[in-house]
């Protein structure tokens, strides 16, 4: 791995474990065990790697919110396909768990993360008219807006919440919980037809978690 991957891997791990406003670019060298001058050669300082943090971030979600809009996903894939969100989130949480600060700072950063939260709202608009085309869910257009609105609300203060609840701390169970959130927004929409597919999921839901406590 090059030094400057390696700079941006190191980062990503120091920034998600202890926070991105505890890390310096000193506390990254000393981890690394390079000077601060060869870091700051590759990264001109800590808001430069972050912003090329958030690109990379960036580029792997926006492959993943595309994938609805390709093909028609069943509700046992938009289930599946809550995970693969999450645990991109989950992957670079620093973001979101200090989201408010990072775009107060950067500008730029932050008109990009609305333009990336729009596309969060494009696919979850997506997937729910795939559901309604269907025949799973049965909602109106106001219905569908506001279920919308209220997944991306999830989506985006999910991680900040989990860290305010006496929960473990373990990834699986943090990303169940927010994927069965986002499920139980759905679940009184379902048809008859489709009804049981929630409990279903509800069970998975808990088998899971008890093998991850």
């Amino acid at each position: 791995m090059k030094t400057r991957d390696k700079i941006l891997f190191t980062s990503l791990l120091l920034f998600n474990e202890e926070g991105e406003p505890n890390v310096t670019t000193v506390d990254i060298a000393n981890e690394m065990d390079i000077s601060p001058g060869n870091l700051y050669y590759h990264f001109k300082g800590k808001d430069v790697i972050i912003q090329t943090l958030y690109g990379n971030f960036e580029t792997e979600l926006t492959e993943i919110l595309k994938a609805p809009t390709d093909k028609a996903l069943s509700i046992e894939d938009s289930w599946f396909y809550l995970y693969i969100v999450f645990e991109e989130v989950y992957n670079f949480r620093f973001f979101y768990q200090n989201l408010s600060s990072l775009l107060q700072r950067n500008p730029a950063l932050a008109k990009k993360f609305k333009a990336l939260l729009r596309h969060k709202q494009k696919t979850t608009s997506t997937i729910l008219q795939t559901l309604v085309d269907n025949q799973v869910i049965i909602i109106d257009d106001l219905q569908a807006i506001e279920i919308c609105e209220n997944i991306n609300l999830i989506l985006t203060h999910w991680l900040t919440y989990a860290s305010l609840q006496d929960w473990p701390d373990n990834q699986v169970i943090i990303i169940h919980q927010g994927v069965f959130q986002i499920m139980s927004l759905i679940a009184p929409y379902f048809t008859e037809d489709y009804q049981h597919i929630y409990q279903e999921l509800r069970i998975l839901y808990q088998q899971l978690l008890s093998q991850n406590r």
